[in-house]
């Protein structure tokens, strides 16, 4: 996996050698030394270390230089903030003299703490990107056009763009900045050099929209005589996959690019390097073709030779032509582009029908890097897979039309060359090779967003521990540029219900506020006029379905970045689309204030067959008007708090509607219904009170967004456990929408131990089948080994719901007490019998917290980390809350013994044979027997627990 952010600490010993107080990780907007910066008043933030605990920042100085020289010497000539009183030292905005295009700054902070003042910090840098289309003096070039082989339709076809441009600079060069458009995607060369680490960049967007550019430093490329620029082209989503269905795929046009290099020379003059007519292009590269659905076709006899020098004969290639002109709005990119992340080699290799099959032991997305060797014109064939079928093939059905595949044509002098493709990706565990190939061959790279790891995760239950594995490398393989649904097939589009809850779950295991910040703004300019948001975001593919559930991701992942990390400008930028979509949904559908519209209800709910995609059993299906009207609540809630923070009227409109929702909310869907207890006016079993047709999603919804009345709240609990233990075996029965909502509801309202049970189960439907299945990442379905092909990718995450949000938050106990964690709350649900144990830490905006513990039914170990500038309430087993401040803490604390529990005796007798220990007390019957004897046995993954 990916380095882990917390490697910092060990970074900063040596300077807590010398002072008590330090800051580390300088951000500007949140990335570290960002150019192309598309404001120009950005946010600064920082962290801060110390030697002592309880250490608070009292104040802070920023300087903002012109020079490094400048900032070297603390001389902030522009911005100096001076010593200001303040614990904040996130999303600070710059406020200094005013930043123009293509300016560069050096900055430093200083702290002053109750345990001390730091010294300056390191030096850190960010550059203006071009802030107005007027700046770019250049065209947008390539060939606007089809070339000979090329064709659209079902398998788009089109090779890559090769283009360059030679040019002299005669004066030293000081600085030079490159910008760059590349669409649909590009690669970069100067004088030979490859420029940046990225791949599939610039990020996707509706370049109807937004078109991305990156800006790099290429001043140590440049020469002070010949110097020539290449760029290559791939399709990207611009010249897009499927061209069969213009109803459904916008097409954007052919590849172009957009370069702008601004020279800036040691006499203080400046030269532009500009893409226009004058520059020579070619489709005839070794790159024939590149589709992200069908894979890269890669002809070595046609190699250019060393067409990024000086000097190359390109008498041969066309002029440039200008081309369309994308209507998006040129900007500067504030989010990372693509790389590769880690590396993985072959586990095994097998051999089917004479053709080499490599197993890499892991689903995951990128490319593989191979050894080609082969006879001039040979055509080495390469196919992508997540599973095998019963024979030890390639299993593809679940590909759909993706042929997933890149295909090798030798030019007869390969002697240990290595290569990979340039423009494409795949989703696989499995390659299928020609014979002769080995493992040495063979090298996988994972590509993704490039961000740090925020999270780690592991407990005493070794299934939970798998699943943990499963969803990182799953939520690893779906970030790409935007959150898409599954890497592998004709899909791998970014669909918003995947993410109401997924993102606050991926928030815990990758920093990913940049990658949602953008998709914020993705969502926002996929609106349509009438105020509908459509279900795939960038728009894709046009389905504007007007569903409720799906476009709640852009609020609920608002409330995410803000709440996780103190961002509060995604809620400000998106409040008007929110709130225009909000009431086109009302005016458009409500009816007696009753939401009458949904499309997808409780998606993939678990069906009452495994070659089932859907159910069709009334009973396990939930109304899709109680869905609707239990979010669109939900986003009145949400849309009253963001008009709180941003300081408008509107708060009490959102309330009313909200309240008076709520009440019709009720009045349809709350069911009284007289009990069959034979223990009348007992506790825990009065009269029947559900939702809906009583599932679980029906009753866990109202639960969640607090629409029960509370005199009615236990029973509505009881009927959510009732469902999971009686109709479904103690398995999960919720699909995508309840999924969301499912685990913390649980712990929430007094059952934890049902959550873990859930969280831990391995028999079908659960997570752990599909670990014990052999899976490594998540699937689609939860009968995804059975399913019809049609559906049932083995890499997607949006059934995770609530899984990771409920292991930090009730088994790790890492919680938020206010938004972007100033203030934390360790509270781990110690009340949990089947969890000895846990180690979970988090990187929060102010730096890690960390909570390790182990435990029996008597008596915690617990030690805890809290950051700098941060308070915690340490909530202990014994009842007690501590209140700290920074620094390492041990508690060693004994556990009350449990006041049992009633439950009625004829539904234990009625589910005796059920297979694991169930008990979130020690629950204890009307005849003084304990429930855990007649849930007997063993629980499977801890034999040591009942």
């Amino acid at each position: 996996m990916r380095k882990y952010l917390f490697i910092l600490l060990a970074a900063v010993l040596p300077l807590l050698a010398v002072a008590q107080v330090g800051v580390v990780r300088l951000r500007t907007e949140n990335l570290e030394s960002p150019l192309g910066i598309y404001t120009a008043t950005p946010r600064l933030s920082w962290m801060s270390v110390s030697g002592k605990n309880n250490t608070v920042q009292t104040s802070y100085h920023i300087i903002v230089a012109s020079s490094e020289e400048k900032a070297q010497h603390c001389e902030g000539d522009l911005w100096d903030s001076g010593e200001v009183p303040s614990a904040e030292q996130l999303w600070i905005p710059y406020a200094g003299k005013t930043l123009k295009s293509n300016q560069r700054a050096w900055w430093r902070v200083r702290i002053t703490t109750n345990k001390g003042k730091s010294d300056w910090s390191d030096i850190a840098t960010f550059g203006i990107g071009l802030l107005s289309e007027s700046q770019w003096g250049s065209r947008w070039i390539g060939l606007e056009r089809l070339m000979p082989g090329e064709a659209t339709g079902l398998h788009s076809r089109l090779a890559a763009r090769y283009l360059r441009k030679e040019f002299q600079l005669k004066k030293e060069v000081k600085r030079a900045t490159a910008y760059i458009s590349g669409l649909g995607l590009y690669e970069l060369y100067i004088n030979g050099q490859r420029i940046g680490n990225q791949v599939l960049a610039p990020v996707p967007t509706d370049y109807r929209r937004s078109v991305m550019y990156n800006a790099f430093d290429v001043t140590e490329a440049l020469r002070q005589d010949a110097n020539a620029v290449g760029v290559i082209l791939g399709n990207g989503r611009m010249f897009p996959m499927r061209q069969n269905k213009p109803y459904k795929t916008p097409v954007f046009g052919f590849p172009k690019c957009r370069f702008e290099m601004i020279v800036e020379y040691a006499d203080g003059s400046t030269e532009k390097i500009r893409s226009d007519e004058k520059w020579k292009v070619t489709a005839d590269g070794p790159i024939r073709a590149n589709n992200e659905y069908d894979g890269e076709v890669y002809d070595a006899r046609m190699v250019l030779g060393a067409w990024t020098l000086p000097g190359y004969d390109d008498s041969q290639w066309l002029n440039a032509e200008r081309t369309d002109i994308p209507t998006g709005e040129l900007r500067g990119q504030m989010t990372s582009n693509m790389a590769i992340v880690d590396k993985k080699r072959p586990c095994r290799v097998t051999t089917h029908n004479g053709r080499t099959i490599v197993d890499f032991g892991q689903n995951m997305a990128g490319w593989v890097t191979v050894r080609v060797h082969g006879a001039k014109g040979d055509t080495l064939r390469f196919r992508f897979a997540e599973k095998l079928d019963a024979d030890g093939g390639l299993y593809t059905a679940n590909l759909r039309d993706a042929q997933c595949e890149d295909l090798y044509i030798c030019n007869g002098s390969e002697n240990d060359v290595l290569w990979h493709p340039t423009f494409v990706y795949h989703g696989f565990r499995y390659v299928e090779a020609p014979a002769g190939y080995s493992a040495d061959d063979f090298t996988a790279q994972i590509i993704s967003d490039q961000m740090e790891v925020s999270g780690r995760f592991s407990c005493s239950d070794t299934i939970l521990n798998k699943i943990y594995h499963n969803a990182v490398w799953g939520i690893q393989s779906n970030y790409k540029g935007m959150p898409i649904d599954c890497p592998q097939r004709n899909e791998r589009q970014p669909w918003l219900g995947d993410r109401t809850a997924g993102s606050l779950g991926e928030s815990y295991v990758f920093d990913n506020e940049r990658l949602y910040s953008k998709w914020m703004r993705d969502i926002c300019e996929s609106q349509r006029a009438d105020g509908c948001i459509p279900d795939v975001a960038p728009a894709f593919w046009n389905y504007y379905s007007d569903d409720v559930t799906w476009p709640a991701a852009l609020p609920f992942s608002c409330d995410m970045l803000w709440e996780q990390y103190g961002n509060l400008q995604p809620i400000r930028d998106s409040y008007p689309y929110i709130a225009k979509w909000l009431n086109h949904i009302i005016s458009e559908y409500s009816r007696d204030d009753i939401v009458g519209h949904d499309k997808y209800g409780d998606w993939c709910v678990p069906p009452e067959r495994l070659e089932l995609i859907h159910s069709q059993d009334p009973d396990r299906i939930t109304d899709g008007d109680l869905i609707s009207t239990a979010y669109t609540i939900r986003v009145m809630q949400l849309m009253s708090k963001f008009a709180t923070l941003l300081g408008n009227d509107d708060a009490p409109q959102w309330n009313e509607r909200a309240q008076k929702m709520t009440k019709a909310f009720n009045r349809r869907f709350l069911v009284c219904k007289p009990g069959t207890s034979q223990v009348p006016g007992h506790p825990l079993y009065p009269d029947s009170i559900y939702y809906g047709n009583n599932t679980a999603t029906s009753n866990l919804l109202p639960l969640a967004f607090g629409l029960v009345e509370p005199q009615y709240r236990d029973e509505v609990v009881k009927n959510v456990v009732t469902n999971i233990i009686t109709r479904n075996n103690g398995m999960v029965s919720c699909g995508v929408i309840g999924i969301s909502w499912l685990l913390r509801t649980l712990s929430d309202n007094g059952f934890s131990d049902v959550a873990n049970l859930l969280a831990t189960n391995k028999k079908y439907p659960s997570w752990g089948y599909m670990v014990e299945n052999g899976a490594t990442t998540i699937w689609e379905l939860w009968n995804g080994d059975k399913a019809d092909p049609a559906m049932n990718s083995a890499n997607h995450v949006m059934l995770l719901g609530d899984l990771l949000p409920w292991s930090y938050e009730y088994l790790g106990g890492i919680r938020r007490g206010v938004p972007g964690y100033r203030k934390i709350i360790l509270k781990p649900d110690f009340t949990i019998q089947d969890n000895f144990g846990a180690d979970v830490s988090y990187h929060t905006p102010y730096g890690q917290v960390a909570s390790k513990y182990t435990k029996t039914l008597e008596h915690v170990d617990w030690t805890v980390e809290i950051p700098c500038n941060t308070t915690a309430d340490v909530y202990l087993p014994d009842g007690t809350i501590k209140q700290i401040g920074s620094g390492k803490y041990h508690f060693d604390v004994d556990i009350p013994t449990a006041s049992p529990a009633i439950l009625d005796d004829e539904f234990v007798y009625e589910h005796a044979s059920f297979p694991q220990c169930h008990a979130s007390t020690i629950l204890e019957l009307p005849n003084g027997d304990l429930l855990s004897s007649y849930f007997g046995g063993l629980h499977e993954n801890n034999p040591d627990v009942c």
